[in-house]
This record gives C-alpha cells, sequence and structure tokens, in this order.
C-alpha cells in the first residue's frame, strides 16, 4: 500500500537523519537497527551515535582515546571494529578497555597500543594495572575539603570530650570537697 511505503519512506529517513554526517548508514530492517561504518574516515574522535546502532566499525581512523560514556548509550550495539586506530595507552584508555570488556571481548582482542613506549604494539586486553600503574588517583580538591573539615571536626569532638571528662572529674573532686566540708562542720 502507499501508506505503507511512505511510512517505511519516513522511518528510514528518520533513521538516516541519525546517522553521523561522516559515515555511511545502512537501516538493518530486518534486526531494526543500523549498521553505521566509520571506517577509513580520519577521525580523531567518536561522533554521536544512534541508540539503535547495532553495528559499528570505526577501524583504521585516527582516534587516540575515547572519553568517558562515549559509547554508554549503544545498549543496542553487537558488532564492533576499533582496530587500526593509534590508541595511547595511558589512563584516559581504562574507559574503552572496561567497556569492551563488557560489549565485545572479540574486538577487544584486536587493539593495540601504539603509545606510550613502553606499551607499544601491545594488546589492549593484555594490559596489566603493572603497566597502567601511572594512573593512582589523587582526591579531588572537593574530598580534600571534605577531609580537613572532618579532621577539624573529629578534632573538636575529641576536645570536646576530654573537657567533659575533666569536668567530671573536677566537678566529682568538688562534691567531694563538699561532703567533706559539711561533714566537718556537724
Amino acid at each position: 500500500s502507499v501508506v505503507g511505503f511512505a511510512l517505511l519512506s519516513l522511518f528510514h529517513m528518520a533513521q538516516t537523519e541519525a546517522c553521523p554526517p561522516s559515515c555511511d548508514c545502512k537501516s538493518l530492517q530486518d534486526r531494526k537497527g543500523l549498521h553505521i561504518d566509520c571506517s577509513s574516515r580520519g577521525l580523531q574522535e567518536v561522533p554521536a551515535l544512534p541508540p539503535n546502532t547495532k553495528s559499528l566499525y570505526l577501524h583504521n581512523n585516527s582516534l587516540s582515546w575515547l572519553p568517558p560514556g562515549t559509547l554508554d548509550s549503544l545498549s543496542s550495539l553487537q558488532e564492533v571494529k576499533m582496530f587500526d586506530n593509534p590508541w595511547n595507552c595511558d589512563c584516559h584508555i581504562l574507559y574503552l578497555k572496561a567497556w569492551l570488556e563488557d560489549v565485545s571481548a572479540s574486538s577487544l582482542a584486536n587493539i593495540s597500543c601504539a603509545s606510550p613506549a613502553p606499551v607499544r604494539m601491545k594488546p589492549l586486553m593484555q594490559l596489566t594495572g603493572n603497566e597502567l600503574g601511572l594512573c593512582k588517583r589523587l582526591l579531588p580538591v572537593k574530598c580534600l575539603q571534605f577531609f580537613w573539615r572532618d579532621l577539624i571536626l573529629i578534632a573538636g569532638a575529641i576536645m570536646t570530650l576530654l573537657l567533659v571528662v575533666w569536668a567530671l572529674k573536677f566537678s566529682k573532686k568538688l562534691v567531694c570537697q563538699m561532703n567533706l566540708s559539711q561533714h566537718d562542720s556537724r
């Protein structure tokens, strides 16, 4: 029918409108999603991707890292290819490594580090805490502010407790002296 064809065309247009301009997109009508091919485009960052992306090709680009959260909206993703990118395997690579461990272990196995020198050509999958040892997280400034505030509160509480103990001890001595003076006056 003409109405069915028009609706299908509108649906296809809506999906292709969500296609990043630097990529080619094909509708996967049987799987209700998109195949997005952004490979070999010289991309230095991942473009905004529609949430109904089923397969994503980002291989052979200039990607060196991904900001945390970049791919989190792709809950329908079934296939991803990210090899042949100059991945910089420093602390910033942790998001990509963790994301691929959850989503596509086979794709993770195909990614190698381009830098820094100690891990050059090493598969990302094999990176351990030793290679990423420089990723020790320093406390953010806000945490340090809370630390100092808490330290001052604890010191204040200890001083108050010491004053209370001293006051109780002094008041006990005072009560004893009063009792003695009353006892002596009789």
